[in-house]
C-alpha cells in the first residue's frame, strides 16, 4: 500500500513541526532567542501518464496526465530574525540591540561567536563578559574604583568615578551584521557561529555611529583577523 508510506512521510514531517514548535515554546523566556519555523517540500512524483504526450495517431495531446505524489519531506527549519520585545531589567550591564546586529563574543578557543542576548556582567578583573564568562568584544574594562557604569545608544561605555569627575569612556561595543542571519549556526548558549551560508561578519559600531576610538578598534580587529 503506497498510501501507508505516503502517510508515514506526513507523520514524520509533522513530528518535526511539533518539535520545532515545542522548542519555540520552551524558549519563550530565553534572552535573545529567535523562534524557528519548519518548511516542507513535496517529494518526487510517480508519472503514471505524462501530460503533453500524444494519446492517438491523430496527434491528440493528453492535457493533464496522471501524477501520484509519494509524500512530503522537511525542506528547512528557518530562523525568524524579527525584532523581539525589550524588557527593563534594572541591571547596569544589560543592553539590547534595536534592529539588525549581533554582539560579538570571544570563545575560549579563540573563535568569535555572535549573540542577541545582551545580559552581560563584570568579571573579577572588571571585564564585560557574558553569563558564561566569555569576553564581549572588542573588550571593555571597567576600573575597579568606578561607582557606576552607563552604556548609551551608540554602545559607548562610560565609568562613573567616585571622585565626582566627568564620566570616563572605557570602551565601545561592536556589532556584527550578516547578509543572511538565518544561515548562522546555532551552538547553544544563545550563541551562533558564522557559516558560508550566513556570509562574513560585517563589524562596526552601533547605529552607524563612528568615532575615532571605535574606528581604531575596528581597524585593529580586522588586522588581527588577517
Amino acid at each position: 500500500m503506497r498510501a501507508l508510506n505516503t502517510a508515514a512521510t506526513g507523520m514524520q514531517a509533522q513530528q518535526l513541526n511539533v518539535e520545532v514548535i515545542a522548542n519555540n515554546i520552551a524558549n519563550m523566556n530565553t534572552t535573545g532567542f529567535k523562534r524557528q519555523r519548519a518548511e516542507f517540500q513535496d517529494l518526487l512524483y510517480q508519472n503514471v501518464e505524462r501530460m503533453g504526450v500524444q494519446s492517438s495517431d491523430a496527434g491528440t495531446i493528453v492535457p493533464t496526465g496522471v501524477q501520484v505524489g509519494v509524500g512530503v519531506k522537511a525542506g528547512s527549519v528557518y530562523r525568524v530574525t524579527e525584532q523581539g520585545s525589550v524588557t527593563q531589567t534594572q541591571n547596569l550591564y544589560d543592553v539590547a540591540v534595536q534592529g539588525e546586529g549581533y554582539f560579538i563574543v570571544q570563545l575560549p578557543d579563540g573563535r568569535d561567536a555572535y549573540t542577541r542576548a545582551g545580559n552581560f556582567s563584570l568579571s573579577a578583573d572588571g571585564q564585560l563578559v557574558t553569563k558564561d564568562g566569555f569576553t564581549v568584544a572588542p573588550g571593555v574594562s571597567v576600573p575597579q574604583d568606578a561607582v557606576g557604569v552607563s552604556i548609551n545608544r551608540q554602545g559607548v561605555v562610560q565609568a562613573i568615578m567616585a571622585d565626582g569627575s566627568a564620566p570616563q569612556e572605557v570602551g565601545a561595543l561592536e556589532l556584527a551584521r550578516f547578509v543572511n542571519p538565518a544561515g548562522l549556526d546555532a551552538i547553544g548558549g544563545n550563541s551562533f557561529l558564522e557559516t558560508p551560508a550566513s556570509g562574513a561578519a560585517n563589524r562596526g559600531c552601533p547605529a552607524q555611529w563612528v568615532s575615532a576610538r571605535c574606528s581604531r578598534a575596528s581597524s585593529r580587529r580586522r588586522t588581527s583577523m588577517r
